[in-house]
């Protein structure tokens, strides 16, 4: 039995990560006993979030307006821990320990995929230490071959800078994403950071 867009529904799923073929099959199986209202409102919200959210203007967090809730936000001490992307700093903010601001490179140096470090936010980042009276930078790169050099290429740069540079310890375990531990896990890699 082929339903071409039942088939095209699940191809469509298995784009998302963590899905494949099983999985996206029965997603697919639970839209269908869906009621229409409940399948066009969750269609309405997928086409409008792209046109919403932005990155901000400031960290490359996630934002519905030009900077983000965490730059927006005074109370924010001049520390800054630079992420690899969204979903770490999200991680990062559950623990409710980091009060600080954060930088969102988007991505890691991976030759191998051709990703240097002019496509990440480096530069901004620089940009930012130049800009901001900042009084560290923490560096919570995953802790994978390409979160490790990221992390190191960006000490490199802070070296001359008068600027306290940590890395988070090493309490996660060697090729793990910050975005899968739990929040113990997460609060004593930010106690644990050390000066680089």
């Amino acid at each position: 039995m082929t339903l071409k867009a039942f088939d095209m529904l699940i191809s469509e799923l298995m784009m998302l990560p963590g899905i494949g073929r099983k999985s996206a099959q029965r997603i697919a199986f639970f839209l269908l006993k869906q009621p229409d209202g409940v399948l066009k409102k969750m269609a309405a919200v997928l086409s409008q979030v792209k046109d919403k959210i932005k990155p901000c203007e400031r960290c490359f967090n996630l934002s519905e307006d030009g900077l983000c809730a965490v730059c927006r936000d005074e109370r924010r001490t001049a520390e800054i821990c630079v992420v690899q992307d969204v979903a770490d700093l999200m991680a990062i903010e559950k623990t409710g320990e980091y009060s600080g601001k954060y930088h969102v490179l988007n991505g890691a140096i991976s030759p191998m995929d051709g990703i240097g470090p002019e496509n990440l936010t480096i530069g901004k980042l620089l940009e930012r230490l130049d800009a901001e009276a900042v009084s560290e930078v923490i560096l919570a790169t995953n802790f994978t071959v390409e979160g490790e050099a990221t992390a190191m290429y960006i000490s490199r740069l802070l070296k001359n800078r008068r600027i306290k540079t940590y890395r988070i310890a090493h309490g996660l375990p060697v090729g793990g994403s910050l975005e899968y531990a739990d929040e113990a896990t997460m609060m004593k890699a930010l106690e644990g950071k050390r000066e680089i």
